[in-house]
């Protein structure tokens, strides 16, 4: 929990030194040196849960010299990754062999899911879950259930527990998937409904309306989807769009009288600002278009979708200047190969690379954080230490291994180009090892130099 005011009734205040890293700007329309904040030797003040105050050590050290200072020496501090798109049920399925995304999910992914029928075995999956993304640095993350509301019950009260950031919806299916884990599109919306009321805005957790994706819901299931958008105006929108070629091709024959598959949603009033939309590999032009002028989100998921073969994501035109798309980074866990937003960037430097683009390593952690929580409509809350923002932050340690001990040295990076060198190296070595703690609303949360066997 957040610190306990002190005997005086105000907050009680505490500090953290080291370095720190975050974003205040986007970094794909303006400058690096515009939009990264770096302070090689910063103090933060930290008080009931927010950032009261972010400076260099020299000059807030003065004013609050008496507070209990915590010191990261040698460490980089940054806000939480945040994970755009993630499914909890398919924790243990993570690395299931050799199909692409419709046998996939039929051999593998259905299966584990009806086990989340039973509520006590949903929770067990929950816990090992939210540990896996506090060891891996993910405070937020925007989370499928699946189509049994005890999933969604499960996971919330774990969330609630830890006092986490956290939005998930459960799964609308009414069609084309076994009938042990489908719904109708009443009782989707009746149970869905139910979810909302008890859930969204209860501390802070957030609802997501969660069509599985046009393949599985009726026209009438995503009818009444958009209708839950219209009586709860502030709830998400998650859902998957154009992954897999196989996939867009059933989605036209599915639904003749749509213009794409974009489309589909579209016409059920499911495409807003609150909408965030997994993979979008295979999108058009008019799609792009599209996402851009109704201000949805794109999660790019590069670990699954070259693990099942998806496509290379365009994210030069989604972050194009005509038509801007929010975007953030999603691990996509069970076809995600890793939990590590750190791993996801890594594959989303390759993704651009094969597509002749550079991604930056300040605009791939500008996507894990900031933008991240643009695109799920967070910036106001979290993604970066301006005051008054919830103190959910990491503590990265750049020589977390042997190796990467040998590649970089002790000395902190003084300059952006130093430490965009020092950076690089985290994205594309880092993983949860280089995670030492994970910190939330100023309370630690995990340490991994307690938690080694």
């Amino acid at each position: 929990m957040p610190s306990l005011d002190s005997p005086s009734g105000q907050p009680q205040l505490t500090g953290i030194r080291g370095s720190f890293l975050d974003f205040i700007d986007d970094p794909f329309y303006k400058s690096e040196t515009d939009c990264v904040r770096y302070i090689a030797d910063g103090l933060m003040v930290l008080a009931a849960g927010k950032v009261r105050a972010l400076g260099t050590y020299a000059d807030l050290q003065p004013k609050y010299g008496e507070i209990p200072i915590t010191e990261y020496p040698g460490r980089l501090i940054m806000p939480g990754f945040i994970d755009t798109h993630i499914h909890y049920p398919q924790t243990s399925m993570i690395a299931a062999y050799g199909e692409q995304l419709l046998e996939w999910l039929n051999q593998y992914t259905f299966p584990t899911e009806q086990k989340f029928k039973d509520k006590t075995y949903a929770s067990e999956v929950a816990e090992i879950f939210l540990d896996e993304l506090l060891r891996n640095g993910t405070t937020t993350a925007l989370v499928f259930a699946c189509v049994f509301p005890q999933s969604v019950d499960a996971f919330f009260e774990a969330a609630e527990r830890r006092n986490l950031c956290m939005i998930a919806g459960k799964v609308m299916m009414d069609r084309n998937a076994p009938d042990a884990i489908c719904d109708t599109a009443e009782s989707s919306y009746q149970e869905t409904k139910a979810l909302i009321q008890k859930w969204h805005k209860r501390g802070r957790l957030h609802y997501a309306v969660t069509p599985r994706f046009a393949i599985t819901s009726t026209d009438e299931q995503l009818r009444l989807a958009g209708k839950l958008l219209q009586e709860f105006p502030d709830v998400y929108l998650h859902t998957h769009l154009s992954e897999n070629v196989d996939e867009v091709a059933w989605v036209k024959q599915l639904f003749p009288d749509c213009t794409g598959y974009l489309d589909t949603y579209d016409q059920a009033g499911l495409v807003k600002e609150r909408s965030v939309f997994a993979h979008g590999v295979h999108l058009t032009d008019e799609e792009f278009q599209r996402l851009s002028a109704a201000k949805s989100a794109i999660s790019f998921c590069p670990t699954s979708n070259l693990f099942l073969g998806s496509g290379l994501f365009k994210i030069e035109q989604a972050k194009s200047h005509e038509y801007p798309v929010k975007v953030g980074l999603g691990t996509d866990v069970g076809a995600g190969t890793s939990f590590s937003i750190l791993q996801t960037a890594n594959e989303a430097y390759k993704v651009a690379q094969l597509r002749r683009q550079k991604l930056s390593p300040f605009k791939a952690l500008f996507l894990a954080t900031l933008g991240g929580a643009r695109a799920l409509c967070l910036e106001d809350t979290i993604g970066n230490f301006d005051p008054g923002k919830a103190a959910d932050f990491i503590v990265l340690d750049p020589r977390a291994t042997p190796l990467m001990a040998f590649r970089n040295d002790p000395e902190t990076p003084s300059d952006l180009t130093a430490l965009a060198d020092r950076i690089f190296s985290l994205v594309m070595m880092g993983d949860d090892r280089v995670v030492q703690a994970t910190y939330i609303l100023g309370e630690l949360a995990h340490d991994r130099t307690k938690s080694i066997a």
